[in-house]
C-alpha cells in the first residue's frame, strides 16, 4: 500500500473512531482522491481538506481539522498540523523512504503497472496519414499522442488495438490519378516516389486555379475509383503501396506500430447497412436534395449522410467504423485522435449513433489537440508548405551526433545513442505541453538540448546508470534509510511514491504530458539530490541508501520515458 492511500485509510478509520454515529463520511478512496501535495512542504508532506465534512458532522472545517488532529497517533506520520480546515501530514522520513524504495525497487520497470484495465479493450484511432502524401510535421501530435495513450492503457492492463485510419478515399485521388495521366510517368513516380506525387498533387491545384473544370476531371477519375475501374483501381492502390513504405521509415524511427491499417476505402461495403438503419429508424430526412439525420434539437447543423448525387462522406464511413469496431472489437472506449478542428464532426457523429440507439456511443471519445503551425505559418499540402516529418527526425539526429562528437567523442554506439536522442528531442516538444494548446513549430526549439527537454531527462537515466555502474564494484552494507532524511532525498521520494497516480491520471484525462511533467520532475529532483550529497559516500550505509534512491529514480524514469515514446540511453 503506497504512502497516500495509507494515510487516506487512516484518515477514514479516524474519522469513523471520532464521529460514529455520522452519515455520509468520505470513503478511504474519496480522502485519497482529495489529498494534495502541498506548494510549500513547510506545510506538509500532504495535507487533506475537511470543508466537505462540515454538512455531515454540522461544524465548522477549523474544529473538525484540529479534532481530527487531536486524535491521530500513527507512527507513520511524525506530527499532524491543523490549518485552517486542512489537516497538514508531516511524515516520519525514514519510514516512509523505506516504505517508497521497497515500492519501487521490487516493481522495478512495473511500478506504477496495475491490472486495472484487464478485461477491457480500448481502441485508438490515431495517426491516420493520407495516402499520396508524405508524413508530415502535422501528423506528429496525432501520432505520438495515440502511441503514447496506447502504451499508458497496455500498461494499466486493458487490451489495446491501435488502428491508422487511412486517409485513402476520396475526390482527391481523382485528381491525383488526372495528374498522373496529364502530367506524370510511371518512370517518375517510380523513381521519386511520393516526392513525384506530391509535385504532382501541387501541380493539379495551380492548374485547377487556372481551370476551375479540371475539378470535375477530378471527380469523374474518383468515380470510376468508386466503380471499380480496373485503371484507375490499380493506379490508387500503386499510390497507397508507395505512400505506406514511405511512411514505414518514419513509423521506424517513431517506434510506432499499428494493429489495423483499414481506412476509409475498408469500409464502403460496410455503410449500406448503417444507412438503411438509418432509413429503417426514420432519421434519414431530404434537405436540398442530401440525406441527412436533423440534429436541430441538439444545435448542431444536420449531419449529412449522402449528398444529392448519392456519395458518401466522412461520417457515412466513420458510422460504419464506429459499428464495425464495436462488433469486431467490442471495446469498453474508443478514442478518437484527432486535431480540435473535427470537434463538430465528433459532436455529430456521436449523437447520431446515441439517435441509432447504441448505448456505447457514450464510450466513443474525441481525444483532441492543438494544431501545429511552422514559423507562424499553417501548413498546406495543396500549395507545397509542407515540413516533412523526416527531414525533422534526420537533423535532430545530426544535431545530436554532433553534439556527441564534440563533448563524448569516446562514446560506444554514437551514432544509436544519437538517434536515442535526437527522436526523444522532437518527440518530447510534442508532449511536453497540455494537448489542447497550439503548437508553433519550430526547429530551434525542438532541437534545443538544454533546460526541460527530453536529452534533459535522458541525461538524467545514463547520470543514474554511471551511479550505479560505478556502485556494482563497492561491497555496499545494509541500507541506512535515515540517511534520506534530508530535504532533497524526501522530494525525490514523494515524487517517485506519486507516479503511479500521474499514469492513471493521464489514462483518465487521456493527457500523456502529465507523464512527460512528471519524468522532468523526478529527473531535475534527481540532480539536485546528485549536486547535494555525495552518492557513494565515505559512511557505506548511507551511500547504500543512495544507490538505492538512484536505482529507483532510474527504473521509474526509464518508464517513464517508455510510456511517451521515448527511448532511456545508459550512456550519453
Amino acid at each position: 500500500m503506497d504512502m497516500m492511500t495509507r494515510i487516506a485509510a487512516l484518515t477514514a478509520d479516524c474519522l469513523t473512531a471520532t464521529w460514529p454515529e455520522a452519515q455520509g463520511l468520505p470513503t478511504c478512496d474519496e480522502i485519497r482522491s482529495l489529498l494534495a501535495v502541498p506548494p510549500d512542504p513547510n506545510m506538509g508532506d500532504y495535507a487533506f481538506p475537511v470543508f466537505r465534512l462540515a454538512k455531515a458532522l454540522r461544524m465548522a472545517p477549523p474544529k473538525i481539522a484540529q479534532t481530527l488532529c487531536e486524535a491521530w497517533n500513527h507512527a507513520d506520520v511524525a506530527r499532524v498540523e491543523a490549518v485552517n480546515g486542512y489537516m497538514n501530514f508531516f511524515l516520519n522520513r525514514v519510514n516512509f523512504a523505506k516504505d517508497t524504495l521497497a515500492t519501487v525497487l521490487e516493481q522495478g520497470e512495473k511500478y506504477g503497472s496495475s491490472d486495472m484495465g484487464n478485461g477491457k479493450t480500448v481502441c485508438l484511432d490515431y495517426s491516420s496519414i493520407n495516402i499520396a502524401k508524405r508524413f508530415g510535421v502535422g501528423h506528429l501530435s496525432t501520432t505520438m499522442l495515440g502511441h503514447s495513450l496506447k502504451r499508458i492503457h497496455d500498461f494499466l492492463g486493458y487490451k489495446t488495438v491501435g488502428i491508422n485510419h487511412l486517409g485513402d478515399w476520396g475526390t482527391q485521388f481523382g485528381k491525383m490519378i488526372y495528374a498522373y495521366k496529364t502530367w506524370g510517368t510511371k518512370e517518375e513516380v517510380e523513381e521519386k516516389g511520393i516526392t513525384e506525387m506530391m509535385r504532382l498533387y501541387v501541380k493539379f491545384h495551380e492548374e485547377a486555379e487556372k481551370d476551375p473544370s479540371l475539378e470535375d476531371e477530378g471527380r469523374a477519375w474518383f468515380k470510376k475509383i468508386e466503380d471499380g475501374d480496373e485503371e484507375a483501381r490499380a493506379i490508387w492502390n500503386w499510390f497507397k503501396d508507395i505512400t505506406l513504405k514511405d511512411a514505414a521509415r518514419v513509423y521506424d524511427l517513431l517506434g510506432v506500430e499499428f494493429d489495423s491499417y483499414a481506412g476509409e476505402s475498408f469500409y464502403m461495403d460496410k455503410m449500406d447497412v448503417v444507412i438503411d438503419e438509418l432509413r429503417e429508424k426514420g432519421l434519414l430526412t431530404i434537405s436540398e436534395g442530401a440525406s441527412v439525420v436533423d440534429l436541430e434539437e441538439d444545435k448542431m447543423p444536420p449531419c449529412i449522410i449522402l449528398r444529392r448525387d448519392g456519395a458518401t462522406l466522412y461520417h457515412t464511413r466513420d458510422l460504419a467504423a464506429a459499428v464495425y469496431r464495436k462488433n469486431v472489437y467490442d471495446f469498453d472506449k474508443c478514442l478518437y485522435v484527432v486535431a480540435y478542428q473535427q470537434d463538430l464532426h465528433f459532436r455529430q457523429l456521436f449523437r447520431v449513433l446515441e439517435k441509432m440507439g447504441k448505448p456505447w456511443a457514450k464510450d466513443c471519445v474525441h481525444v483532441s489537440f492543438g494544431m501545429i503551425s511552422f514559423e507562424g505559418q499553417a501548413f498546406s499540402t495543396r500549395k507545397g508548405r509542407v515540413v516533412y516529418l523526416e527531414d525533422v527526425l534526420n537533423q535532430a539526429m545530426q544535431k545530436a551526433l554532433d553534439i556527441i562528437n564534440e563533448k563524448s567523442p569516446n562514446l560506444p554506439n554514437k551514432e544509436e545513442v544519437a538517434r536515442q536522442v535526437g527522436i526523444g528531442a522532437v518527440i518530447y516538444s510534442d508532449l511536453s505541453n497540455g494537448r489542447i494548446k497550439d503548437i508553433d513549430f519550430s526547429f530551434d526549439r525542438a532541437l534545443n538540448f538544454d533546460g526541460e527537454t527530453g536529452p534533459y531527462v535522458q541525461y538524467t537515466h545514463a547520470r543514474c546508470c554511471s551511479v550505479l555502474r560505478k556502485a556494482a564494484d563497492v561491497a555496499l552494507p545494509e541500507v541506512d534509510y535515515a540517511a534520506l532524511s534530508d530535504d532533497e532525498a524526501q522530494a525525490l521520494l514523494r515524487l517517485l511514491g506519486r507516479f503511479p497516480d500521474v499514469i492513471k491520471e493521464a489514462a483518465e484525462k487521456y493527457e500523456p504530458s502529465m507523464i512527460t511533467r512528471a519524468v522532468t520532475d523526478i529527473a531535475q529532483a534527481y540532480n539536485k539530490f546528485y549536486y547535494e550529497h555525495r552518492i557513494l559516500d565515505e559512511d557505506l550505509n548511507a551511500a547504500a541508501a543512495r544507490v538505492a534512491l538512484t536505482r529507483a529514480a532510474k527504473d521509474v524514469i526509464k518508464t517513464g520515458l517508455w510510456l511517451i515514446g521515448i527511448e532511456a540511453p545508459e550512456r550519453m
